[in-house]
């Protein structure tokens, strides 16, 4: 989670990157992803099988498909989450994990640009307010009196950068903070949305019935696609006739039917909100 990078020339000292991509060292290779989708639309025009069934390497593609499609389409595929970055001086761009999305807001310990948890960073307000109103019994406060002083908290971090500005690159992961830190070390928090790992996915009561028939309708269809391509076999009376047509079509009503399950949120998916605009 610390990688870092200067704001002009990144520095990926300990990463390890290809030539064709160098600017994105978490990033599989140009090749590497030409020979995935080579592979994909490969299995599911039946390449390989010789007898009409399917073989190990298409079931993995037809759960792979499954995980796809429900990321792709589903909000119950991601997750709210909190992580720390720790800032480094004189530096903006980081590079964070493949499984955060998105990112929300970076938020620092406090306002200005001296923030920290020594003891030169310590806040006599916010001190004198605690001491007066919250730790000493009978003393005159309350409620109404900490909603204002935490109200004056949150004006002052507006005022006077306790909310840091940032671009985020949701594909090559690449958060940048637009402010020059000058301290030699600093810890923000990260409030993100990531994908939620595929073990939680399929524990889900709810996710799991999905990504099975999904994955079964995508083998179902690579199936029709082998058996269209042998349509008859040889035999005694003229031989018969395989039913790759009917599979590719059932197939195809049922990958329909699971795209609309998620629309009906069966995965348990929040609804859409109102939007204005």
């Amino acid at each position: 989670m610390e990688h870092s990078a200067s704001p002009i020339a990144p520095d990926y000292d300990a990463m390890v990157a290809s030539p064709s991509n160098e600017n994105y060292p978490d990033f599989d290779s140009v090749t590497e992803r030409r020979n995935e989708i080579v592979d994909y639309i490969r299995y599911r025009l039946g390449d390989d099988i010789v007898d009409v069934e399917l073989d190990p390497k298409h079931y993995d593609i037809a759960i792979r498909a499954a995980f796809d499609k429900y990321r792709q389409r589903a909000q119950n595929s991601v997750e709210e989450s909190y992580c720390f970055l720790r800032l480094q001086k004189e530096r903006q761009d980081y590079i964070l994990p493949r499984e955060i999305i998105q990112v929300k807001q970076v938020f620092r310990r406090g306002a200005g640009s001296a923030v920290g948890n020594q003891s030169t960073m310590f806040e006599p307000f916010a001190a004198g307010y605690l001491n007066t109103y919250m730790l000493q019994q009978g003393r005159v406060g309350g409620l109404v009196n900490y909603e204002l002083y935490t109200g004056y908290q949150e004006l002052v971090m507006r005022m006077f950068g306790g909310y840091l500005n940032f671009a985020w690159n949701p594909t090559s992961k690449r958060l940048t903070i637009i402010r020059k830190i000058v301290s030699e070390e600093e810890d923000v928090l990260l409030w993100t949305y990531n994908y939620k790992p595929d073990i939680v996915l399929m524990n889900d009561y709810l996710i799991m019935p999905w990504l099975k028939e999904y994955a079964y309708a995508h083998a179902k269809m690579m199936v029709g696609e082998a058996r269209e391509k042998f349509a008859s076999i040889a035999g005694p009376q003229g031989g018969s006739t395989l039913n790759g047509t009917a599979l590719k079509g059932e197939a195809q009503a049922l990958m329909d039917s699971l795209i609309e399950d998620l629309k009906n949120y069966v995965d348990g998916s929040q609804p859409l909100t109102w939007v204005q605009g």
